[in-house]
């Protein structure tokens, strides 16, 4: 299926000599469309070696290369979206031969990141943002009269979330100088490019048209009804042959349809518009996958590519039938579906990394993806719960967070039934720490009427979604990226008894706390230790009981969370022995109180101490300096 992938470093001659933008703006504009080749087959060799996004940066080798070579970046600032379409834009700014560590520890992050390069100007991973970005940077510019340009690349994915038109209605208020270059990959709000419609794009950008026109407009600023007329005129003319309208209304000069993957023709456009006056919209058409006959084909399953392992590397089928805990969620809600019509599955964006692609098929009407749309999304949830339907929200857990007042003012505070499968849940790996689900423990506990169930395995969570599903108010399931513990699955669903914890191994003096996926982990430890282990499965309500009974059979509680240690699971076992005054050492252990940066999730796991090394090692320093404690106490020494 890869046979177009290079295995070997491609020959890339002229790309070889550009190792800045500088030297890209150097060459002879004739060369541009050789080195757009050489980048693209350069990129698809990287991906391959490392894996990550591959369609969006395909689509976008010939818009990067012009961007660089008309604007002066990095003093020009040049703000990407999301960060999924910015791997040319990391090759032509100094980091070629450092894309080989992309996504590794130590290497390079999978994402734009401010600490990397000055030509990353703002960090991304949740999409949407450029435009305020960058229009924050225009309003800097205007501050210290510096004359730098700004320019903001966003794509029609990322143009459906309303933090984009809340940026663009802004910026069109403000009337300064910033480029939103927007890349429609998807057709999904553009026509056809045809000839008539790159005809007009290139008479709107033109020097001699945006002339005549401002010059028009001074001449009838004191005609206000001929000054109307005439924008009017130009609305319609712009609205026969492109989706202008919208955005002209929004204070934008808008010009489009342009082919994104005409290199003259690209820097022709940026050249005659990078002086223009206030705010311009430049609509740019590209074809997810350019270049590489498979992700053309399938721009959905392409999006991004896993590393390729050579043949004699890889793991037998027989032996990688693990199911992945979003294929579990998938399952079951389809299962879930043929029983009850009311159910609804909603995502913003994330069918097909959440596992509900085979029920989109199946359950087409009851199927909503609303785009990148987090708060719509929730509140459509709570909308339909208000008449009777039973709305299923699956979202990753780093991107729960964008729709946190929704999640408490229109579905909390009216308690509506609401199940949300929070995928993603704890470190993501090479992802890094802008798509890793460490909050979402400490940010749903403290939300009243909330139900939140932390399955360690997948039975639970088939279990914790039935159970969230009927349970009369907001629930919460959060589960891990990846595969699963390849348990025998039962057939059947079970209700669980709300806020009931489970011993699943019985020791002495130490219990081990467990919420989530390290059980498997925990109990490994725990057969080193001789402690107690509780699945605890719920961090909302916890099981009172069960903590009072341990509390008093144990000298040491140790709460296993992959989760920040700050405002926790753990934490709400600190608060409720406080509140009961229940005396007894307690230990927890988490994610640290910082933003982690990428690498394998087993390797992050055991820097944090929460492989079953590390769990056994901070119990028995824990108990080692308890003793010592002791020992100076009653000796009358100091500590």
């Amino acid at each position: 299926m890869f046979d177009n992938i290079p295995i070997t470093r491609p020959l890339t001659p002229l790309l070889d000599t550009v190792n800045s933008p500088h030297d890209l703006r150097n060459l002879d504009v004739s060369l541009l469309p050789e080195l757009a080749s050489q980048l693209r087959e350069y990129l698809l060799y990287c991906v391959g070696k490392t894996g990550g996004h591959l369609g969006a940066g395909l689509g976008v080798v010939e818009l990067t290369i012009a961007l660089h070579f008309v604007f002066n970046t990095p003093h020009d600032r040049l703000v990407w979206d999301v960060g999924h379409q910015s791997y040319p834009h990391k090759i032509l700014t100094g980091r070629r031969e450092l894309m080989l560590t992309m996504r590794q520890a130590g290497g390079l992050a999978a994402f734009n990141s401010r600490k990397e390069s000055p030509y990353d100007t703002f960090g991304v991973g949740h999409s949407s943002t450029s435009i305020s970005a960058a229009l924050g940077m225009m309003i800097a510019a205007q501050k210290q009269q510096n004359d730098r340009k700004v320019v903001a690349v966003i794509g029609d994915g990322a143009m459906t979330a309303g933090m984009a038109f809340e940026a663009l209605n802004h910026a069109g208020e403000l009337g300064g100088d910033i480029l939103v270059v927007l890349n429609d990959n998807n057709m999904s709000i553009s026509r056809n490019v045809g000839g008539l419609s790159s005809y007009f794009a290139r008479m709107w950008a033109s020097k001699p048209y945006n002339f005549l026109r401002e010059g028009s407009m001074r001449v009838l600023r004191g005609l206000p009804p001929a000054m109307k007329a005439a924008h009017r005129a130009e609305e319609y003319m712009k609205g026969m042959v492109s989706p202008a309208t919208i955005f002209e209304e929004l204070g934008f000069n808008y010009i489009g349809l342009i082919d994104g993957h005409d290199m003259h023709g690209m820097v022709e456009i940026l050249r005659n518009i990078k002086d223009l006056k206030g705010p311009l919209l430049l609509h740019v058409v590209t074809r997810k996958g350019k270049g590489f006959q498979q992700a053309e084909d399938d721009p959905y399953g392409m999006h991004a590519l896993n590393k390729l392992v050579p043949q004699a590397e890889k793991i037998p089928a027989a032996m990688n039938l693990t199911p992945t805990y979003s294929k579990i969620f998938g399952d079951w809600l389809c299962e879930m579906a043929t029983v009850d019509t009311a159910l609804m599955a909603i995502t913003p964006a994330m069918g097909e990394g959440s596992g509900m692609r085979d029920f989109e098929e199946q359950f087409p009407t009851q199927f909503f993806d609303v785009g990148i749309a987090e708060q719509h999304a929730v509140t459509l949830a709570a909308g339909m719960a208000c008449e009777g339907l039973k709305p299923v929200v699956a979202i990753y857990s780093t991107f729960m967070q964008r729709a946190y007042d929704q999640l408490i003012h229109d579905v909390a505070l009216q308690n509506l039934d609401v199940l949300f499968a929070l995928d993603r849940a704890g470190l993501v790996g090479e992802d890094g720490p802008t798509h890793a689900g460490s909050f979402d423990l400490s940010y749903l506990r403290c939300l009243p009427n909330m139900l939140v169930m932390t399955p360690s395995d997948e039975n639970e969570t088939r279990n914790m979604l039935y159970t969230g599903y009927h349970y009369a108010g907001p629930a919460a399931v959060r589960y891990p990226r990846g595969k699963a513990t390849g348990c025998v699955l039962n057939n059947t669903f079970s209700m669980l008894e709300i806020g009931k914890a489970l011993v699943v191994r019985s020791g002495s003096g130490t219990a081990l706390l467990v919420f989530g996926t390290l059980l498997k982990t925990a109990l490994a430890a725990a057969d080193q230790l001789d402690a107690t282990v509780v699945d605890m499965r719920f961090v909302k309500p916890l099981d009172t009981d069960l903590l009072k009974k341990l509390a008093q059979s144990h000298s040491l509680l140790v709460t296993v969370e992959e989760n920040v240690i700050n405002g926790g699971a753990g934490s709400g076992v600190n608060e409720f022995l406080l509140a009961q005054n229940l005396k007894v050492a307690v230990l927890n252990l988490g994610l640290p109180d910082e933003f982690l940066e990428h690498g394998r999730a087993a390797d992050m796991l055991a820097q944090c101490g929460l492989d079953s090394k590390g769990i056994e090692s901070s119990v028995r320093n824990r108990l080692q300096n308890s003793a010592e404690f002791a020992f100076r106490h009653v000796k009358g020494l100091p500590n």
